[in-house]
């Protein structure tokens, strides 16, 4: 059928009337709407959005980038967040924090965990300026062996060297790795989440030059990002990095097309910068800015294997040279474990972290890796608390406060029966002591010889404690011999048996931090309400690490420690580690302890592990030498423009962009 011609719409709507045309436009645009709207929920009911390539994310950080070098990374976590995007490593993390494959396509153990061999992965290249038709550098074993012992080097002061001693590194072939330790480890595997750096960029540079070696900030990775763009103020500050998607990436390519960093001296500008939009997303660590955020933002908390603690340290109990005093009470376990009755966790996680974390009562994270939670739990408690207390012989004086009275053995007492003719030290001191009284020895000489006027002596004070030395044998008078009732009633009488006042008082130590000190006066608070004097004092984390940790210069130390993603509780119990550079902060001390942990550095069995570090909980939560506090989450907050972000637990902070590849902006909508 042929559609009318121009000239026949013309007759048409000559004859209609004003109103039957009005009618027919008003048909006409029902119709064109309708078919519209059929033709738009057609395609929404027949499509589906789809994460699609595109869009930049900007990322505020408070510090700045120095070295974006995994040899160095460390010490800086502006240089850990970058290195995580532009470098990869044998192993990495997945959004659960359990260990995964990257680098490598497969990995070995052998002769019971004493040798490992990684398989690299074909065809994985390096992010530097050979692009096609040329072909980019290959990554290989080189890269790996000549990363390793690149750490290893003393000259060149990494941070992870002491994770690497003793480590054997050889290339097999061109893909395989083989490393060879001193003694079986189940936990080395951890240690290849090691970034790896590319020897043709770094080989040729001294030891001495790589801290300024102009790579440390204009990096060669192969991870799914590399540098675009760096932009400095005249003073030479970095103001912003900017990452583009590394073309050469082996992995899963990441959607987002570009993410920019911006560096801020501090907090403040930061907050300032995202409330203006300037910024789409930064991690939070002061609680306090959390109510005042825009609701255009999604709050991502995630966990950490990480704890805080208040470590005591009782082995410090006499003053040495620059040290503090330590704290005898400290060293009692009763109250150790009173004060752990004493402490309100669930107050100090509503008031400091504001809900931000959870209780913690074991060193091994139970809730994290899955254990069975400690039969023993220091729920809190106050009364019992002080019930302890009073039976290790705390009490209140009239201050509030708790003391101690120990009494002490004199250094002298008699012990042999005496009479005439008895000569020596004893006499001696028994003359000593009569002569104290006139009334029972008015000559008062000491002679050392028990002569006639000592025997008279002996009488009269015999008769004058009759009750305590004669009723009880039936006498009625002395008999002027020395001996045993005489002799206890001596020692009473004649040496004042001195006492030494311990009052429950000792200093408690951490970083200064808003949060940590914040902690550390609610827990002032609670441990005065048993009746114990706490001094805070803070310091700043340099000189807490060199002056107090280093030489154990503390009594009470709030701090925390940080686990992987395979629980080793050895550097931080083991009683080898007593000193620096060991983490045993407590100066913990126990064979049974000690013989569990060695067997789970060296069992490949997870069963195993998992009984034998179980057993290590009950018995180091028995001898309470901690109060196992709070796990902070970690927050992370950003943009609702970025989707995608899935990580549940990371390791450390840096760990926030493992799943980059799933982050996404863009979408676009495709048939079903």
């Amino acid at each position: 059928m042929e559609l009318p011609t121009k000239n026949q719409w013309r007759q048409f709507f000559k004859i209609l009337s004003p109103k039957e045309k009005a009618i027919f436009f008003v048909f006409l645009f029902l119709f064109i709407g309708s078919s519209l709207f059929l033709s738009i929920n057609f395609y929404f009911k027949n499509t589906l959005p789809e994460p699609t390539e595109g869009g930049i994310y900007i990322e505020g950080v408070v510090g700045f980038p120095r070295w974006i070098n995994p040899v160095y990374a460390p010490a800086n976590e502006a240089d850990q967040d970058l290195t995580e995007l532009l470098f990869s490593g044998l192993m990495k993390y997945d959004s659960q924090g359990k260990l995964q494959l990257d680098l490598t396509d497969k990995y070995e153990v052998l002769e019971n965990g004493k040798v490992w061999e990684f398989y690299l992965k074909e065809n994985i290249f390096w992010s530097d300026g050979r692009h096609p038709p040329a072909t980019p550098y290959k990554l290989t074993a080189d890269d790996v062996v000549f990363t390793i012992q690149t750490i290893q080097n003393p000259e060149i002061k990494s941070p992870w060297r002491a994770n690497w001693l003793g480590v054997e590194v050889e290339k097999i072939s061109e893909l395989r790795v083989r490393f060879s330790l001193k003694n079986e480890s189940s936990i080395f595997l951890e240690n290849s989440t090691l970034k790896i750096i590319p020897k043709h960029i770094w080989e040729n540079v001294l030891p001495q030059n790589f801290p300024l070696s102009a790579y440390n900030l204009r990096p060669v990775g192969s991870g799914p990002y590399q540098i675009k763009n760096l932009l400095q103020n005249q003073e030479g500050k970095i103001i912003s990095l900017t990452l583009a998607r590394n073309s050469h990436y082996f992995g899963q390519k990441p959607l987002v097309s570009q993410i920019s960093f911006r560096f801020f001296d501090e907090e403040t500008e930061l907050l300032s910068a995202f409330k203006n939009g300037e910024i789409k997303g930064f991690s939070l660590t002061n609680l306090s800015n959390l109510t005042n955020l825009s609701n255009g933002s999604n709050l991502y908390s995630f966990s950490l294997p990480r704890y805080f603690a208040i470590f005591f340290n009782p082995g410090q109990s006499t003053p040495t040279p620059n040290l503090v005093w330590g704290s005898k009470p400290l060293a009692e376990k009763g109250v150790r474990q009173a004060l752990n009755y004493g402490t309100n966790k669930e107050d100090l996680i509503d008031k400091v972290l504001l809900g931000q974390g959870k209780i913690v009562n074991s060193p091994i994270l139970p809730e994290i890796f899955g254990f069975k939670e400690p039969s023993k739990i220091y729920q809190f408690d106050p009364v019992l608390a002080e019930e302890i207390l009073e039976k290790a012989g705390f009490v209140k004086d009239e201050t509030g406060l708790r003391v101690k009275t120990v009494k002490k053995t004199p250094t002298f007492q008699f012990k042999s029966n005496l009479g005439v003719g008895s000569r020596g030290t004893e006499v001696n001191e028994l003359q000593k002591c009569l002569a104290k009284d006139p009334e029972i020895y008015p000559e008062g000489e000491v002679t050392g010889y028990f002569g006639s006027k000592t025997k008279t002596a002996v009488i009269k004070f015999q008769e004058k404690y009759h009750q305590d030395i004669l009723e009880s044998t039936g006498l009625t008078s002395g008999t002027g011999d020395v001996k045993s009732l005489t002799r206890k009633k001596l020692n009473e009488v004649c040496f004042e048996t001195p006492a030494e006042k311990i009052p429950l008082k000792f200093s408690l130590v951490t970083v200064n931090q808003p949060i940590l000190i914040e902690a550390a006066s609610q827990l002032k608070n609670q441990w005065q309400a048993l009746g114990a004097e706490v001094e805070v004092k803070t310091f700043e984390i340099s000189t807490l690490e060199r002056e107090i940790i280093k030489p154990r210069n503390y009594q009470a130390l709030l701090f925390g420690e940080v686990l992987g993603s395979l629980p080793d509780p050895f550097p931080f119990w083991h009683s080898s580690q007593k000193k620096d550079p060991g983490l045993n902060l407590t100066g913990y001390e126990n064979k049974e302890s000690d013989k569990l942990l060695e067997a789970v550095r060296q069992s490949l069995n997870e069963a195993e592990r998992k009984e034998k570090l179980e057993k290590f909980q009950e018995i180091l939560i028995e001898d309470a030498p901690a109060v196992f506090l709070y796990s902070p989450d970690y927050l992370y907050l950003i943009s609702k423009e970025i989707k995608g972000v899935e990580t549940k637990m990371i390791i450390d902070p840096s760990k926030r962009f493992i799943d980059i590849e799933n982050w996404y902006i863009k979408t676009k909508r495709v048939w079903q």
